[in-house]
């Protein structure tokens, strides 16, 4: 099978007696011919389908389009697995009505036993900072990352950016790339890595070596970033938008809680004043406390695991 397998490419594979589910979630790249081809195959072969609706609105093309798309699965009666409460709350808003949805959260992102025989690195110097994931229009990356650098004045500070690969996309009129290299350049603390597409146990050694993780989202309903920082028991320095908080309120009194900046409201100018001023704040809290991993919280994802792995069983099996 490809790396990504899209509904153009299952059509083709068909008939889809090999599959006994569906499980649909990047629906912003499929075409809506396609994809409604797809779900009438699978009606006619007895597949059950399941959508998460990891996003209320899309990563790429337009909210009217993403809405199309929406609707089309409402009212195919698939089943929807949704996040958080308050995604549901927000689709209900779009669809109309409430979709018949299982809330089941995200779960961790690094698996607890393989966390069971290594620990953080420590570091005696300076705080380390890491942003990680593709240059998506949700997400600050550029001025995150001249802010640190002029914000940060620490000489042992250090800012891995772990990317995915640019695509040409990056590049042309309008694409950032160009200036977030150049901006690298000019501070010898920024490291950038790129990977074709960063793996989870990339992701996972770049969190161990590091104290604070940056998640400038613009936008975003769920952030499956936030869960990797629960994992390490990294900081997380985090916009304060979609259902994020919601996140943190599921975990509340086993986590540490974000350092917060509300992008929600306000001149779009004044972003950069409130991400900065989080991140002094951070800064102070970084140095003083140890930031070892939390055994006991790592504990508390097995048994998460057990308990969402249960409601996966029963929304695949066709209980509602």
């Amino acid at each position: 099978m490809p790396a990504a397998v899209n509904a153009a490419w299952l059509l083709d594979h068909g008939p889809l007696t090999w599959l006994d589910v569906l499980h649909l979630h990047h629906i912003d790249f499929e075409d809506l011919a396609t994809l409604e081809r797809l779900l009438d195959a699978c009606l006619g072969y007895g597949v059950n389908v399941v959508f998460t609706a990891h996003d209320t609105r899309p990563m790429v093309g337009n909210a009217e389009d993403f809405t199309a798309r929406l609707q089309m699965l409402h009212s195919a009666e698939v089943r929807w697995v949704c996040l958080t409460e308050g995604s549901v709350t927000q689709l209900a808003e779009i669809l109309g009505e409430r979709p018949d949805a299982a809330v089941i959260p995200h779960g961790y992102v690094a698996a607890p036993e393989t966390l069971a025989n290594v620990e953080r690195e420590s570091s005696s110097r300076a705080c380390r900072y890491l942003m990680f994931g593709a240059s998506r229009a949700s997400r600050d990356q550029l001025s995150t990352m001249a802010n640190w650098s002029l914000g940060i004045a620490d000489p042992h500070g250090t800012l891995h950016v772990l990317l995915r690969a640019f695509s040409p996309a990056d590049f042309a009129d309008g694409g950032r790339a160009p200036l977030l290299l150049e901006t690298a350049r000019h501070d010898p603390r920024i490291r950038l890595t790129m990977r074709p597409y960063p793996t989870d146990e990339e992701v996972i050694r770049a969190g161990l070596a590091s104290d604070a993780l940056l998640l400038p989202y613009l936008w975003g309903s769920h952030s499956g970033q936030l869960e990797l920082a629960f994992d390490l028991n990294l900081l997380p320095v985090c916009s304060l938008t979609g259902h994020l908080p919601e996140q943190y309120e599921k975990h509340k009194g086993l986590v540490e809680e974000p350092e917060w900046f509300d992008w929600s409201q306000g001149h779009p100018n004044l972003f950069g004043e409130k991400f900065l001023a989080a991140l002094e704040r951070a800064a102070a809290r970084i140095d003083s406390s140890p930031r070892r991993l939390d055994r006991e919280f790592l504990d508390y994802r097995s048994q998460e695991h057990q308990v969402i792995l249960e409601q996966y069983a029963h929304v695949y099996g066709g209980d509602r």
